[in-house]
């Protein structure tokens, strides 16, 4: 899509110059606004056409049944779907009765600008009735970041060529008609009508209804106040319904005299608290937005998004699209988790449905790596929101048999919602990723507050996890078996090295945290004789490898496999779980996204230069990159060995993944974690960043065709700019205390103020590694595509 003529590749927004009606529910993804509270989906203000209506509140959802052919112990009962809130940003729109539908009578101009700085999503439009009467139309729309409970819309219409009568309608709408979802099994199940109304009112430029979902029981009030601006009188009439407030403004407009119109919302959802309460609380938010009003709440996003862009921004010379494909992705994060204070940060954010709008281990292990650096404060929540989980933790945990904490795979409000066992609850590595976030925000952060509470605790019932999932061998090797990793294109594998390698790093950190927090850790049961047993477990932990061919099997007995026939297989049938049974995928050597490759990356401690080198080449031979999440850890570790063209490449995929739609599912909502690892890719591929002990070290490699990146990190109090050309590095503090930063083998201590250059070494090349026939990086021609065989 970026390469679209209407869709130019602009530093600081994403601009859409032509309303194409095949691409709506796409760009509804990509014009999103959210501030990780409320969501919503970048709809016409009118509300139609769309491609798919969308109006989100995180951790607000309906229960639903999972079906199953057979019963099995252990399985989950229910689900959960983020349901669809009351919709608050429609403002519908009659020009002499005529409604304004950009299907009928003449569009002549339309432009959307997702504006990156301001933190808003303009619109300009000019159009003509069929009866041949004219307007432009200019709207603003903001989910605010300071305001937790607020959005608002800006909504300005003025006729054009002649007088007309103008009916402006602003509304809420409950249970608002869903479009029939098909094709992807990875779409929400669309749950129609689940909010049951409970109270409903309109009096003056004010509204509100009072919903509870069907089956959660889960109450959320909506709440507006329309403020109206004409040079004209106008007729006002406010009136409710039990599923919609509406208020209707008429004004007769000759040319130059717009009428404008403010709308704010308010949002509040709840599973305990009363009608009553949450009448009041968005009433309260209600006045203190309109007590800002419309320029101060602008001017406080701005504000918030100032301060952002001064600790966080991104500079790349060499490839516009990049450039802008990274500050499009850090402004979609923050959207997603700034005040996403005591629930979860999704894998699609609130931008759309797509998973059922549950979190994975996408958020710990590719988002808040980057927010760890850029928002701190957002990881302390997200962590925090695990831990409020740790009780449901626990229980699913002794239903399995196990001590510890059990995390579920996929959930919204701390249950497992997976059906699929062997990809869901088998996946046991989500433990030791959030563990991983743990430990990467108290290195990163310093908050020892944080990691002798909540963070130790977390550690320690993981911990608890590892050592009664795995066992002992008759060699005293500490074995984990029958598990799932990463690649879903295998499961049920005997000693997943990427599970292996975390959870030994899981158990040898709970055992040092307790250590520095004795007091803490015997609060928790944990004694001498439980944290011997974790260090001996992960001492003894079993990581395989194959002599033969000279790598890691990425599980135990991988490289034994038969090799999948990638020559016999059309580029029709990818992704391949689509056309494929999983029983055929799980005993091939095919993968689906980066596992063995992923491991190197997050523990890195544990292979040699020249092991990552061949483990690399042979596992680029069969990795198919079914999964949006492959893209980036690939690019990351094909600059680390040398090969920076096929890691630009790799980075452009994950770059367009959403604003090319390359997994043909962006209208379901973005992909947090493609959109996470393009920023990814330009710090730890191209910067070379690795956190060790608090201490950031850099190995800066940038491939030829970018000539300049420049990012900044905050670590431990502390903010770095790091400044790479093909020739040097430079580093400097800008506040806090002395920081000491690494250069390849050099440490460097900054004083505040103060910049260090050093010349960035030699750097030996590789040979281009292969991919599967028709399965080269999107950032490649295909003309430069060359088929292999593992071996």
């Amino acid at each position: 899509m970026i390469g679209h003529r209407a869709f130019p590749a602009e530093p600081w927004q994403l601009r859409e110059t032509g309303l194409n009606s095949g691409l709506l529910a796409q760009t509804e993804s990509l014009f999103a606004l959210s501030n990780g509270h409320i969501g919503w989906r970048g709809n016409l203000d009118e509300g139609e056409p769309y491609g798919l209506p969308g109006s989100y509140l995180n951790g607000f959802y309906e229960r639903r049944p999972l079906p199953y052919a057979e019963a099995g112990y252990g399985f989950p009962e229910s689900g959960q779907t983020i349901a669809d809130a009351t919709h608050g940003k429609l403002v519908r729109l009659l020009v002499d009765d005529e409604p304004f539908d950009v299907r009928y009578g003449e569009l002549k101009s339309h432009e959307r600008v997702l504006d990156f700085r301001a933190g808003v999503l303009r619109r300009d439009l000019e159009w003509v009735s069929p009866a041949g009467r004219g307007v432009r139309v200019r709207s603003v729309r903001l989910v605010s970041l300071t305001q937790r409970a607020i959005a608002a819309v800006c909504y300005q219409v003025e006729p054009v060529g002649g007088p007309a009568q103008v009916v402006v309608q602003s509304e809420l709408v409950a249970n608002e008609q869903m479009p029939a979802r098909a094709g992807d099994p990875r779409a929400a199940g669309v749950l129609q009508g689940a909010l049951v109304p409970e109270e409903h009112a309109a009096r003056e430029g004010r509204a509100l209804l009072i919903h509870h979902t069907r089956s959660s029981g889960l109450r959320v009030a909506a709440s507006m106040d329309n403020l109206t601006d004409c040079a004209v009188d106008c007729r006002l009439q406010a009136e409710s319904w039990p599923d919609l407030a509406r208020l209707t403004v008429t004004a007769r407009l000759l040319p130059g005299q717009p009428l404008r119109l403010v709308k704010f919302v308010a949002f509040g959802w709840s599973a305990t608290r009363s009608r009553s309460a949450l009448r009041d609380q968005v009433a309260a938010a209600l006045s203190a937005a309109t007590g800002s009003g419309w320029d101060g709440l602008v001017a406080e996003q701005r504000s918030y998004l100032d301060t952002f862009w001064d600790h966080a921004d991104t500079e790349v010379d060499g490839d516009i699209a990049i450039q802008q494909a990274v500050r499009f992705g850090l402004f979609h994060i923050l959207q997603a988790a700034a005040r996403a204070e005591g629930q979860a940060i999704p894998a699609k954010g609130l931008t759309g449905p797509g998973y059922d709008g549950h979190a994975f281990w996408d958020a710990e292990t590719f988002v808040l790596p980057v927010l760890g650096y850029l928002a701190p404060d957002a990881v302390s929540a997200a962590l925090r929101w695990r831990h409020s989980t740790l009780p449901r933790a626990r229980a699913r945990a002794r239903q399995l048999g196990l001590r510890g904490a059990a995390f579920p795979w996929r959930t919204i409000n701390g249950e497992e919602c997976s059906g699929y066992w062997p990809a869901g609850t088998a996946a046991f590595h989500i433990n030791a990723d959030i563990a991983d976030a743990v430990i990467r925000y108290a290195d990163v952060t310093g908050d020892r507050e944080f990691e002798a509470g909540p963070g130790l605790e977390l550690l320690v019932q993981t911990a608890r996890l590892w050592r009664s999932l795995g066992h002992f061998d008759a060699h005293g090797q500490f074995r984990i078996d029958g598990v799932t990793g990463p690649d879903e294109y295998s499961a049920l594998s005997d000693n997943n090295a990427y599970t292996n390698l975390m959870a030994q790093q899981n158990l040898q950190a709970a055992a040092d945290t307790a250590s520095r927090y004795p007091e803490r850790a015997a609060e928790l049961s944990v004694g001498d004789e439980e944290t011997a047993a974790w260090r001996a477990a992960a001492a003894a932990m079993y990581l395989p490898y194959d002599p033969d061919l000279g790598v890691h099997p990425q599980a135990e007995g991988f490289t034994r496999h038969q090799v999948w026939d990638f020559a016999g297989t059309p580029r029709t049938r990818y992704p391949l779980f689509r056309h494929y049974p999983y029983f055929d995928l799980y005993r091939k050597q095919v993968v689906k996204q980066a596992d063995l490759v992923l491991a190197m990356i997050l523990r890195p401690d544990a292979f040699t230069p020249e092991q990552k080198a061949r483990n690399f080449a042979y596992y680029e031979r069969i990795t198919v990159r079914d999964s949006s999440l492959s893209a980036g850890s690939q690019a990351v570790m094909a600059a680390e060995v040398g090969q920076p063209g096929l890691a630009l490449d790799y980075l452009r995929e994950a770059a367009q993944m959403d604003l090319a739609d390359l997994e043909h599912n962006a209208g379901d909502g973005l992909h947090l974690a493609a959109l996470a690892s393009v920023w990814t890719v330009l710090t730890a591929g191209f910067g070379g960043l690795r956190m060790r002990e608090g201490i950031p070290h850099f190995a800066p490699r940038l491939p030829p065709a970018l000539t300049r990146l420049s990012f900044r990190i905050r670590v431990r109090g502390s903010l770095l700019v790091v400044r790479v050309t093909g020739a040097e590095a430079s580093y400097a503090a800008t506040d806090g205390e002395p920081t000491q930063v690494g250069h390849y083998r050099e440490v460097l201590t900054l004083a505040p103020g103060q910049a260090q250059t050093r010349p960035i070494p030699p750097l030996a090349t590789a040979a281009r590694a292969t991919q599967p026939p028709g399965r080269a990086p999107a950032g490649q021609p295909a003309a430069r595509e060359h088929p292999g065989q593992p071996g």
